[in-house]
Protein backbone atom coordinates (compact mmCIF):
# COMPACT_ATOMS: atom_id res chain seq x y z
CA UNK A 1 0.00 0.00 0.00
CA UNK A 2 1.27 3.47 -0.96
CA UNK A 3 0.57 6.50 1.06
CA UNK A 4 1.33 10.24 0.70
CA UNK A 5 0.53 12.51 3.71
CA UNK A 6 -0.25 16.34 4.15
CA UNK A 7 -0.29 18.70 7.55
CA UNK A 8 -1.24 21.34 8.61
CA UNK A 9 -2.85 22.95 11.37
CA UNK A 10 -6.40 24.17 13.32
CA UNK A 11 -7.61 26.79 16.38
CA UNK A 12 -10.56 26.05 17.34
CA UNK A 13 -12.33 26.91 21.15
CA UNK A 14 -14.60 24.69 22.32
CA UNK A 15 -16.21 22.95 25.63
CA UNK A 16 -16.98 19.88 26.40
CA UNK A 17 -20.11 17.97 28.77
CA UNK A 18 -19.23 15.59 30.96
CA UNK A 19 -17.89 15.04 34.18
CA UNK A 20 -15.16 12.79 32.46
CA UNK A 21 -13.67 16.37 31.15
CA UNK A 22 -12.99 18.32 34.56
CA UNK A 23 -11.95 21.27 33.82
CA UNK A 24 -12.07 21.20 30.19
CA UNK A 25 -15.82 21.58 30.49
CA UNK A 26 -15.17 25.15 30.69
CA UNK A 27 -14.96 26.94 27.18
CA UNK A 28 -10.81 26.59 26.33
CA UNK A 29 -8.53 26.95 23.07
CA UNK A 30 -6.94 24.19 21.42
CA UNK A 31 -4.28 24.18 18.53
CA UNK A 32 -4.20 20.63 16.28
CA UNK A 33 -1.27 19.67 13.97
CA UNK A 34 -3.54 17.89 11.59
CA UNK A 35 -2.17 14.65 9.28
CA UNK A 36 -4.03 13.51 6.17
CA UNK A 37 -2.98 10.30 4.61
CA UNK A 38 -4.03 8.98 1.28
CA UNK A 39 -3.52 5.24 0.51
CA UNK A 40 -3.94 3.31 -2.61
CA UNK A 41 -2.81 0.13 -3.55
CA UNK A 42 -1.02 1.17 -6.86
CA UNK A 43 -0.19 4.11 -8.00
CA UNK A 44 -1.85 6.13 -10.42
CA UNK A 45 -0.50 6.65 -14.36
CA UNK A 46 1.70 9.66 -13.46
CA UNK A 47 2.95 7.30 -10.57
CA UNK A 48 1.65 9.16 -7.51
CA UNK A 49 -0.93 8.32 -4.26
CA UNK A 50 -2.78 11.67 -5.17
CA UNK A 51 -1.56 15.48 -6.28
CA UNK A 52 -0.02 16.50 -3.20
CA UNK A 53 -0.60 20.07 -4.39
CA UNK A 54 -4.76 19.28 -4.52
CA UNK A 55 -4.15 17.24 -1.37
CA UNK A 56 -2.60 20.16 0.57
CA UNK A 57 -5.27 23.03 -1.14
CA UNK A 58 -8.33 20.60 0.28
CA UNK A 59 -7.01 19.82 3.71
CA UNK A 60 -6.86 23.61 4.23
CA UNK A 61 -9.93 24.48 2.54
CA UNK A 62 -11.62 21.73 5.00
CA UNK A 63 -9.49 22.96 7.78
CA UNK A 64 -10.63 26.60 6.97
CA UNK A 65 -14.06 25.32 7.85
CA UNK A 66 -13.27 25.08 11.31
CA UNK A 67 -10.34 27.43 11.88
CA UNK A 68 -10.49 29.91 14.57
CA UNK A 69 -14.29 28.96 15.26
CA UNK A 70 -15.90 28.33 18.86
CA UNK A 71 -17.44 24.93 17.82
CA UNK A 72 -19.82 24.79 20.47
CA UNK A 73 -21.67 27.64 17.89
CA UNK A 74 -21.62 25.59 14.86
CA UNK A 75 -24.62 23.65 14.00
CA UNK A 76 -22.87 20.64 12.68
CA UNK A 77 -21.69 19.94 15.96
CA UNK A 78 -24.89 20.46 18.06
CA UNK A 79 -25.18 18.04 21.01
CA UNK A 80 -21.73 16.64 20.41
CA UNK A 81 -18.41 16.67 22.45
CA UNK A 82 -15.86 18.17 20.05
CA UNK A 83 -13.04 15.31 20.81
CA UNK A 84 -9.99 15.26 19.17
CA UNK A 85 -11.64 11.61 17.66
CA UNK A 86 -14.65 13.58 16.57
CA UNK A 87 -12.51 15.72 15.03
CA UNK A 88 -10.80 13.65 13.30
CA UNK A 89 -13.74 11.71 11.80
CA UNK A 90 -15.37 15.05 10.25
CA UNK A 91 -12.40 16.08 8.97
CA UNK A 92 -11.52 12.71 7.02
CA UNK A 93 -15.14 12.49 6.11
CA UNK A 94 -15.34 16.06 4.54
CA UNK A 95 -11.98 15.29 2.85
CA UNK A 96 -13.86 11.58 1.60
CA UNK A 97 -16.63 14.08 0.10
CA UNK A 98 -14.20 16.37 -1.80
CA UNK A 99 -12.49 12.95 -2.94
CA UNK A 100 -16.12 11.70 -4.29
CA UNK A 101 -16.82 15.15 -5.67
CA UNK A 102 -13.79 15.17 -7.70
CA UNK A 103 -12.14 18.45 -5.81
CA UNK A 104 -8.75 16.18 -5.70
CA UNK A 105 -8.70 15.36 -9.71
CA UNK A 106 -9.51 12.46 -11.56
CA UNK A 107 -6.74 10.29 -10.33
CA UNK A 108 -7.85 10.55 -6.79
CA UNK A 109 -10.78 7.80 -7.71
CA UNK A 110 -8.43 5.11 -7.15
CA UNK A 111 -8.11 6.23 -3.85
CA UNK A 112 -8.19 3.76 -1.21
CA UNK A 113 -9.00 5.38 2.06
CA UNK A 114 -8.04 8.58 4.23
CA UNK A 115 -6.33 8.93 7.68
CA UNK A 116 -6.42 11.92 9.25
CA UNK A 117 -4.60 12.05 12.50
CA UNK A 118 -4.67 15.39 15.18
CA UNK A 119 -2.37 15.61 17.21
CA UNK A 120 -2.97 17.41 20.54
CA UNK A 121 0.36 17.61 21.48
CA UNK A 122 4.15 15.95 20.93
CA UNK A 123 2.97 13.11 23.27
CA UNK A 124 -0.84 12.56 22.39
CA UNK A 125 -3.08 12.51 18.83
CA UNK A 126 -5.71 10.35 17.93
CA UNK A 127 -6.58 9.30 14.56
CA UNK A 128 -9.64 7.92 12.37
CA UNK A 129 -9.04 5.72 9.25
CA UNK A 130 -12.36 5.51 6.46
CA UNK A 131 -11.73 3.27 3.20
CA UNK A 132 -12.94 4.66 0.25
CA UNK A 133 -14.54 2.58 -2.47
CA UNK A 134 -14.98 3.49 -6.21
CA UNK A 135 -15.40 7.01 -7.13
CA UNK A 136 -14.44 8.28 -3.52
CA UNK A 137 -17.49 6.54 -2.12
CA UNK A 138 -16.60 4.18 0.89
CA UNK A 139 -17.82 2.83 4.04
CA UNK A 140 -16.12 4.09 7.24
CA UNK A 141 -13.81 1.51 8.53
CA UNK A 142 -14.74 0.89 12.34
Amino acid sequence: MFSVTVRDHIMVAHSFRGEVFGPAQRLHGATFVVDATFRRPDLDDDGVVVDIGLAIEQLKAVLGELNYRNLDDEPAFAGTNTTTEVLARTIADRLADRVHAGDFGAGAYGLAGITVTLHESHVAWASYERSLGPGGAGENLA
